[in-house]
């Protein structure tokens, strides 16, 4: 059997999940579309107010996100209607752009050039392939990027026989993978899932939950959202303390407890479309937007060091899609851990 045969039957023997969307599923995509519509609705009554009810620049940023959301959601929903495959290649192609905008901030030199080729054209989408061929292939897509990518990064520089900066130009690109590609590629592997079964106090098997991998995807992306978007309302409406001025003048403490609690409280009341209990949704809820705000710190940082105000323009007149996605970033693998050893039969 040679190598394309190998490849051949990695694919056809994975025992991958169907794509399958329960009603809950799209009943939670019927509570995100319509949040949206009151959003957006909001929002041009907003722009009608007079600019000594609402600052101006906050309509401008709330309307902007908005926009964002629409077409996140939009994509998603897409991808779920032709399936898993097509749900993958959506984040690969939201991986290789991130990537872009965080490597075009980054300033390289010729003998990186190389290296990035083979991050873009190589790594990226091995890690994709990766994740499609399914749930088997975990202990291969879980190291390929931090361990293999991570040591070939610093080896293929050196080749080029430059070494001013080195170290640095190194730790770039490898970051710029693991945040943009690594951990995104988390997104889409939560469709291969298997929920468990629990005993009660009968002794009998039941479903944690009627939950669906297609509906724990969309809760994710709809509780790290939210989270993002409460945390800047609380510090808009109570913000008194900023938590690091220099890197993001608009997180407060009060926003980061505000919005952790407000999501907390939506994960609660999201349990339904989840494998989760109430209690359990709403510590993932919690998680998530921890981690989302974790996110947002850090690449507000790198914009702050490398002195730009966003990571790009995709839609003219708004900020990139890493802007848009940096609290999805550090949620998805924790979230991804945390439902697989806990309650799925993957492990």
């Amino acid at each position: 059997m040679n190598a394309f045969e190998n490849l051949a039957f990695f694919a056809e023997s994975e025992t991958v999940p169907i794509l399958q969307p329960n009603l809950p599923t799209l009943v939670l995509f019927g509570v995100v579309f319509g949040l949206l519509i009151i959003a957006s609705v909001a929002g041009q009554l907003m722009k009608r107010q007079s600019e000594s009810t609402i600052h101006p620049a906050v309509v401008r940023t709330f309307n902007s996100r908005v926009l964002a959301w629409w077409l996140l959601c939009a994509s998603v929903a897409l991808a779920f209607l032709f399936g898993r495959s097509a749900t993958i290649i959506l984040f690969f192609f939201i991986s290789f752009w991130a990537l872009r905008e965080f490597i075009t901030l980054t300033p390289t030199r010729l003998g990186d050039h190389r290296a990035l080729f083979w991050i873009f054209f190589v790594l990226t989408p091995l890690q994709y392939l990766l994740v499609w061929w399914g749930p088997s292939h975990y202990g291969l897509y879980s190291i390929a990027i931090p361990v293999y990518g991570f040591l070939f990064i610093p080896a293929r520089i050196a080749l080029s026989g430059d070494y001013k900066r080195f170290l640095e130009r190194a730790a770039k690109i490898q970051a710029g993978l693991l945040i943009c590609v690594y951990t995104l590629s988390f997104v889409p592997a939560l469709l291969d899932l298997k929920l468990v079964t629990y005993k009660t106090a009968d002794g009998s098997s039941a479903l944690w939950n009627d939950g669906s991998p297609a509906g724990l995807l969309l809760y994710f992306i709809l509780i790290a959202q939210l989270g993002d978007v409460m945390q800047y309302l609380w510090s808009q409406l109570l913000g008194r303390h900023v938590i690091a001025p220099e890197i993001n003048a608009s997180r407060t403490w009060e926003g980061l407890c505000g919005g952790v609690a407000s999501t907390t409280l939506v994960g609660i009341l999201l349990w339904w479309a989840t494998p989760f209990t109430y209690w359990q949704s709403a510590c993932m809820a919690l998680v998530i937007a921890v981690l989302g705000f974790a996110g947002s710190m850090t690449m507000s940082a790198i914009k702050r060091d490398r002195g730009v105000k966003d990571y790009g323009t995709l839609v003219e007149g708004h900020a990139g899609v890493l802007d848009r996605i940096d609290s999805i970033c550090f949620a998805a693998p924790v979230f991804f851990h945390l439902t697989r050893y806990c309650f799925s039969s993957s492990v």
